[in-house]
C-alpha cells in the first residue's frame, strides 16, 4: 500500500508541479546562474532518475535532483527555519527520498522541497532549473 500511495504522489508531484524557483518568505534573494551538463563523467550522479549533486552558490549551496529523463530540481541547501545558523546544511539522506537539515531536524520532500516535518513552517527555496537534453541551467 505505501508504494502504491508513493507512487500516486510522485506522478502527481511530476504532473503539478515544475521545479521553478519563487520569492522565498525567510531566505534572502542571491544570484545563481550556473550550468551543468549532466551527461558528462564530471556529473555521473545526474545521469540517472533520482540522482543528485552539491553545488556552491545560492545562500548555502545547491542541491540538484533528477526527477525524470528531462527534469531537474534545484534547491538551496539552507534550512528555511533556521538558514542563518552555522551548521544548519540541508543535507540528502540515505533513503534519497528526503532531505533534513540536522540542525533542528526539519524533513522535506525531495520531489517538490515541501515540508515533511517541522519545524520549518516553509518549503526549501527553489531555483529555476531548464534542460535541454545536454546542458541543464540553473538560475533565478
Amino acid at each position: 500500500m505505501k508504494k502504491i500511495y508513493f507512487c500516486l504522489i510522485l506522478i502527481s508531484s511530476i504532473l503539478f508541479f515544475r521545479c521553478d524557483g519563487y520569492e522565498h518568505p525567510t531566505i534572502p534573494e542571491v544570484k545563481v546562474n550556473f550550468t551543468v551538463y549532466p551527461n558528462s563523467v564530471n556529473y555521473l550522479d545526474l545521469n540517472y532518475i533520482g540522482g543528485y549533486m552539491y553545488f556552491t552558490g545560492g545562500v548555502a549551496g545547491i542541491i540538484v535532483y533528477r526527477l525524470d529523463q528531462s527534469t531537474f530540481c534545484a534547491y538551496d541547501r539552507a534550512c528555511p527555519y533556521d538558514w542563518e545558523e552555522k551548521d544548519a546544511w540541508i543535507v540528502v539522506e540515505e533513503s534519497g527520498l528526503t532531505l533534513t537539515d540536522a540542525h533542528c531536524g526539519s524533513r522535506f520532500n525531495i520531489i517538490d522541497g515541501g515540508v515533511v516535518r517541522g519545524p520549518s513552517k516553509h518549503p526549501l527555496k527553489t531555483y529555476k532549473t531548464r534542460y535541454d537534453g545536454m546542458v541543464l541551467r540553473v538560475y533565478n
